[in-house]
């Protein structure tokens, strides 16, 4: 049963009230809904009920979840790669600040100073390359998700910053120490840990 230019605007209005900013998915999303309620309607069902069933179906957690995957398969390959980049900035920075730690405390061969050069760029690699490219890609993918757990990663960022600063200006013997452990400490204490235990709540009596 063909639609009427009536029914094909409800159609549209519907897809057009939603936030996707893809017009050609919206047109492909319109042209789904079509044919699925022509279907219905040519098995005697009503328009209103096939139109909401034919939504349901296609996008039953809403039409902006249909544009986030769309993003992601449009994107897949910049992901992965962005993906590999991240995990190995934190592989090599990781193991440079333990190697690092290591020499100083075995007093390998280097000395304290190359020990030391190694501690810090392992330590800055992780704290201010790979821990930001971690939190900007939780956010890309749970963009959804509640305040409250975007604030408990948030936080938890901005205090490992400069609490990961104040080791490096130890390090190099530099001044400011103090004020930005208290600094770190304080977004920790008051900041990530009052948020990471409320999220562990609610999620214990959900």
């Amino acid at each position: 049963m063909k639609l009427s230019q009536e029914q094909i605007g409800i159609i549209q209005e519907r897809v057009e009230s939603s936030s996707i900013s893809i017009q050609s998915l919206k047109d492909d999303i319109v042209d789904h809904l079509c044919c699925v309620v022509e279907d219905q309607l040519g098995k005697g069902k009503n328009f209103e009920t096939s139109l909401e069933g034919a939504i349901h179906e296609l996008a039953p957690n809403g039409f902006d979840v249909i544009q986030q995957e769309t993003i992601f398969l449009l994107n897949s390959t910049k992901i992965i790669v962005m993906k590999r980049v991240m995990y190995l900035v934190g592989l090599l920075s990781s193991m440079s600040f333990v190697l690092g730690t290591i020499s100083a405390f075995m007093f390998w061969p280097g000395g304290w100073s190359g020990a030391s050069e190694l501690s810090i760029y392992g330590l800055f690699g992780f704290a201010f390359i790979f821990v930001p490219m971690l939190a900007y890609d939780y956010f890309k993918v749970n963009i959804q998700r509640a305040l409250s757990e975007k604030l408990k990663i948030g936080l938890g960022v901005a205090s490992a910053l400069p609490i990961a600063l104040s080791v490096v200006f130890k390090l190099l013997h530099l001044q400011g120490v103090q004020f930005l452990m208290l600094l770190g400490t304080g977004l920790f204490v008051f900041g990530f840990l009052p948020f990471l235990f409320f999220t562990m709540y609610k999620k214990s009596v959900s």
